[in-house]
């Protein structure tokens, strides 16, 4: 595969994996918005299975080496922080 197309599946990856984070944060906002409380097995349940499904996508992307574990991990640790802080904002009302 030449580098061009290479460079270019790599964006794509971490664009969608981007974006995934983006879904499960929007979500997850709705989630403590409309239907349930932080403390809620439902909302962990989602929580948790929407992480974990975007540890294996970023995962199976490092191991093509369409991106770095690095990069990977940023975008997990973004996901948590953001997270943390709709809780936060969420159990100070």
């Amino acid at each position: 595969m030449d580098t061009k197309t290479q460079s270019s599946f790599q964006e794509k990856a971490l664009t969608l994996l981007q974006a995934d984070a983006e879904k499960i944060a929007r979500l997850i906002k709705v989630q403590m918005d409309h239907l349930t409380m932080p403390q809620c097995p439902l909302y962990e349940e989602v929580l948790d299975t929407q992480m974990f499904g975007l540890s294996r996508e970023i995962d199976f992307a490092v191991k093509l080496g369409l991106i770095e574990r690095e990069q990977g991990k940023e975008i997990l640790d973004s996901l948590e922080k953001e997270l943390s802080l709709l809780h936060d904002a969420y159990t100070e009302k």
